[in-house]
């Protein structure tokens, strides 16, 4: 009996993707594309913020069900995908970002950081080194906080390609790095694109992480809000998902009602 491949292992919530896999399942996919050098993949990092745009973005919602992986990053996507009866893992980005980069270190995979504020790629791969000594980084790059001109986007790109990094990790924030890697997914030559958002500045250092028992407890999102006063909006884009899984779930419940009713009439009419 053949394993069945973990990509193939993935549930919808809300007509959006998520991999029902392990970190495991995750490396070993990535390891088999680099060894072959496959290029053009990417992994999604979607959190309940991210499947609200979903809904109203159908381009973002193809970004997600397109991805090799779906990781469900929040414990909002758990709470949803519990009402309609499925049971979804929680991939946190900032989690798989370092069991990336320790994996990596003995087959020298080559990592190149794209994103943040000025100096914090540098500083990312710096506490990323030392954490895992032996980490390759092959190029940093932080963007300007305006739209790159085609110039500038054309020499990012040469720059990578020559480079010739095995993962680019992107951290721009949530929609914009999810755009910038689907419409570079043609033009550059890597195995993997991973946009992780936050996990930036978690790992540099320049933003407080949530302590463990906060992230075990699934409250990083409260801890964040104590800090970041921006994300009380997200969080509510939050609670906004879990009615939308309410009402489908309701009429998912009130469409199995009916049909069940019509077949009870059609076995009395039968009688």
């Amino acid at each position: 009996m053949s394993q069945q491949n973990p990509q193939d292992e993935r549930v919808f919530l809300l007509n959006s993707a998520f991999s029902c896999c392990c970190f495991e399942d995750i490396l070993m996919v990535m390891a088999d594309a680099i060894a072959r050098k496959i290029h053009g993949q990417y992994i999604s990092i979607t959190n309940t913020e991210s499947l609200y745009h979903a809904q109203k973005i159908p381009s973002h919602r193809n970004y997600i069900n397109n991805a090799v992986f779906s990781c469900c990053d929040g414990v909002g996507v758990v709470a949803a995908a519990k009402i309609m009866g499925l049971k979804i893992p929680r991939l946190h980005g900032p989690d798989l970002m370092l069991r990336v980069c320790e994996y990596g270190v003995k087959k020298q995979w080559r990592h190149y950081f794209y994103g943040g504020r000025k100096g914090v790629p540098e500083l990312l791969s710096k506490k990323l080194t030392e954490k895992f000594p032996g980490l390759i980084t092959v190029g940093t790059y932080s963007p300007p906080f305006r739209p790159s001109t085609s110039k500038e986007d054309y020499e990012i790109v040469k720059r990578i390609n020559e480079a010739c990094p095995d993962i680019l990790w992107v951290g721009l924030g949530l929609l914009k790095q999810e755009r910038w890697i689907a419409q570079h997914i043609n033009k550059i030559n890597v195995p993997w694109m991973i946009g992780v958002g936050a996990a930036f500045d978690f790992h540099a250092g320049t933003v407080k992480r949530a302590p463990r028992i906060f992230r075990k407890a699934g409250l990083e999102w409260l801890f964040r809000v104590c800090f970041e006063p921006r994300m009380i909006k997200r969080n509510i884009l939050s609670f906004v998902v879990i009615t939308y899984v309410i009402k489908e779930c309701l009429m998912k419940n009130r469409t199995h009602t009916i049909y069940e009713e019509s077949i009870s009439k059609g076995d009395n009419s039968d009688a």
